[in-house]
């Protein structure tokens, strides 16, 4: 009892109590600091690679961290002029420090490799776990924590897996696949500077690039951390094999992917439709915004983004309005009655085509009588456009406006669908309207009616 009063006592002196009540203030100043940049910054957060955005962004993600620096420094300051002991607040400085320069590299090497902020979400996580082993090899702590966590593995034959190789694995491999993303970046900007290449070239070797450099960083990293890589081709063939049936699906369309971008049928920035049929159908009309390794993003007019398989591209019909020349023939069909002067109705089809200044001269608007149906002539005006990736129903829409517009004013008539039904003498039965048949019947050969 006198043994554990002694080591109490020997704790809460005015110097630990000191050094103590300082952590505390400054963790709970980095805390409020962060929610409080949080709640001002995540608003404003523009997005951009501009000196001022990057420099901004990087003080608000260590600013919770720079408050406790600045707290803990001070503090310290204050103790050791009262000539009190800072044993506590000494190693506290230099790991909240390393944990602000850990913080930013983290955050630079984040911007260098997805300046998206696709991998936002795991640079903190990385962060704090590369501190801890700072942390630990500034307290000295590291060896004994690499012993025990290399006492606890399996063993597999000639070699051992143990956590502590799974961690350095793990570390080896980001390294190497974070130095491959960078080269492939480069790369990346290297190629979209050649403007003698076509846009689906450019995203082809892009694409093969990043996928050839994040593989050989994997096997790099692997290799680095002392896994021995002749160990794989045990398991390869029943990988590939259930590869070969678990994901035929996204390997086809891996490899529709590579030849829409080879064969620059389909690029960024044309105007497509899927159809069934040949012709001016603008049914599933959009924009292609992206060319993906699964799939590509089509943009249609209301604002809504769809996901199409490469595979979908390759085998289905797809009208390009973008591919080749831009020249396409409209035709708008429009019944008249019998009753109405046909050349007039036909005169003034190409009126209202004539007026559109979408709708070309070269070769000109012309209008044809197609049909004689039951309830009505069928009249067709036909006339080019070169602009369909501007829309194709909007000039529709113009052109039937104006013929309602000029045909009403002319007399002309669009009859609607018409029938006649007959009731034949009220509700006496059919039966008695047949015809009689005169003299008796002859019975037949074998006796049967």
């Amino acid at each position: 009892m006198n043994r554990f009063t002694d080591l109490v006592s020997g704790l809460l002196t005015a110097a630990n109590l000191a050094q103590l009540i300082a952590l505390v203030v400054a963790a709970g100043v980095a805390w409020l600091a962060e929610r409080s940049v949080r709640r001002w910054y995540v608003p404003r957060a523009e997005p951009g690679m501009t000196a001022r955005i990057v420099g901004f962004e990087a003080l608000a993600v260590t600013s919770p961290y720079l408050a406790a620096f600045l707290i803990i420094t001070a503090a310290r300051s204050i103790i050791a002029a009262a000539s009190l002991a800072t044993d506590l607040l000494d190693p506290a400085v230099r790991l909240v420090g390393a944990l602000i320069v850990i913080r930013l590299l983290a955050y630079a090497v984040r911007r260098s490799v997805s300046p998206n902020n696709r991998l936002k979400r795991f640079e903190n996580k990385a962060s704090l776990a590369i501190w801890l082993l700072v942390a630990a090899q500034m307290l000295g702590w590291l060896d004994y924590i690499v012993q025990v966590l290399d006492s606890i593995g399996l063993s597999t034959g000639k070699s051992r897996v143990t956590i502590w190789s799974v961690i350095a694995a793990l570390f080896a491999v980001s390294v190497c696949v974070i130095a491959s993303l960078w080269v492939a970046r480069w790369i990346d900007r290297q190629v979209s500077q050649i403007e003698t290449l076509a846009p689906s070239t450019r995203i082809g070797i892009v694409k093969t690039s990043y996928a050839f450099f994040v593989g050989f960083g994997i096997l790099l990293g692997l290799r680095a951390s002392g896994v021995d890589l002749t160990a794989l081709t045990v398991f390869s063939g029943a990988i590939g094999l259930g590869l070969g049936f678990g994901l035929q699906a996204i390997a086809a369309n891996f490899v529709s992917g590579f030849v829409l971008v080879m064969d620059k049928s389909i690029k960024p920035g044309d105007v497509i439709s899927f159809t069934g049929t040949t012709g001016t159908s603008t049914h599933g009309f959009g924009w292609v915004e992206e060319l993906r390794g699964r799939y590509i993003v089509i943009r249609d007019r209301d604002g809504v983004a769809t996901l199409v398989p490469n595979q979908n591209v390759i085998t289905n019909q797809v009208i390009n309005w973008s591919y080749g020349h831009p020249k396409v023939r409209l035709r708008l069909g429009v019944r008249i009655s019998y009753r109405d002067d046909v050349e007039l109705a036909l005169r003034l089809l190409l009126d209202a085509a004539n007026d559109h200044p979408r709708i070309l001269r070269d070769p000109p608007p012309v209008s044809r009588l197609m049909d004689f149906t039951d309830h009505g002539m069928e009249t067709e005006v036909r006339f080019w456009i070169g602009d369909p990736a501007e829309g194709v129903n909007n000039v529709r829409s113009d052109i039937n406006r104006k013929i309602w517009a000029l045909f009403r004013k002319h007399g002309i008539t669009i009859p609607p669908a018409q029938r006649e039904i007959r009731i034949l003498e009220g509700s006496t039965s059919a039966s008695t309207l047949a015809p009689r048949t005169r003299g008796p019947i002859e019975p037949t050969l074998d006796g049967q009616d």
